[in-house]
């Protein structure tokens, strides 16, 4: 495990999942002056994560994990579990999400919003992907039912986002972890053999909002 003098370390890959962590403590960074972290590059396709050094950070042996090296090195892994750990600790002012005690509806919303993410779009696209790419077989029915099941996931979205700006929060809600979760796995929808966004002219602007945030171009590079 590497140290630093800054109060996060993250261990991270460029994936879907592996620039969550970093696209938010970017966000973070430029409302709260103490927050700062360095990067180390875990490359999966070497299996490194499987090392022990890695799994006593994270005994599921995957990426991301977070070391907030300000509490005695405490380790938090899985992408959902370390948005609300930095927002329920870090996040003080509610800037990316939303406040339990006084806003009861609006926290509810992101948090389903965000378990859809995770328990949803993320492992189906994440099969998809498997099937159409990395497959040591072609399996012709597994390719199109995770496609089929990556639209309809992509079209949930699309209902989500009319008339809205963001997916929780009230009116047109509010950019939030519900939309960092998101995003970008919406932003490699080539790679799940979506060629265009065409067919979900919602989910298309909404991922434009989230992506020319300064915060998720940064995020996209912290470990390239």
């Amino acid at each position: 495990m590497t140290s630093s003098s800054k109060p996060f370390h993250l261990y991270t890959m460029i994936t879907p999942n592996g620039v969550v962590p970093p696209i938010y403590l970017e966000e973070l960074k430029k409302v709260y002056p103490n927050i700062d972290y360095d990067a180390t590059k875990v490359d999966i396709s070497t299996n490194v994560q499987k090392e022990p050094w890695f799994i006593k950070l994270n005994p599921n042996g995957r990426i991301p994990v977070l070391v907030d090296q300000a509490r005695e090195n405490f380790p938090v892994f899985e992408t959902s579990a370390i948005l609300l750990y930095l927002a329920q600790n870090y996040d003080k002012d509610f800037k990316f999400w939303f406040n339990p005690q006084t806003e009861v509806n609006d926290y509810s919303d992101m948090i389903q919003w965000l378990f859809f993410a995770h328990g949803g779009i993320g492992p189906m696209q994440g099969q998809n992907h498997h099937f159409n790419k990395y497959a040591p077989e072609d399996i012709p029915y597994a390719k199109k039912r995770y496609i089929d099941e990556t639209k309809r996931l992509y079209g949930v979205l699309e209902i989500r986002l009319k008339d809205r700006d963001y997916l929780a929060g009230s009116g047109r809600g509010k950019y939030s972890l519900a939309d960092i979760k998101t995003h970008p796995w919406i932003k490699i929808h080539q790679h799940a053999m979506i060629e265009n966004l065409d067919e979900f002219p919602n989910v298309k602007a909404w991922l434009e909002r989230c992506d020319s945030r300064e915060a998720s171009q940064i995020g996209w590079k912290v470990t390239a």
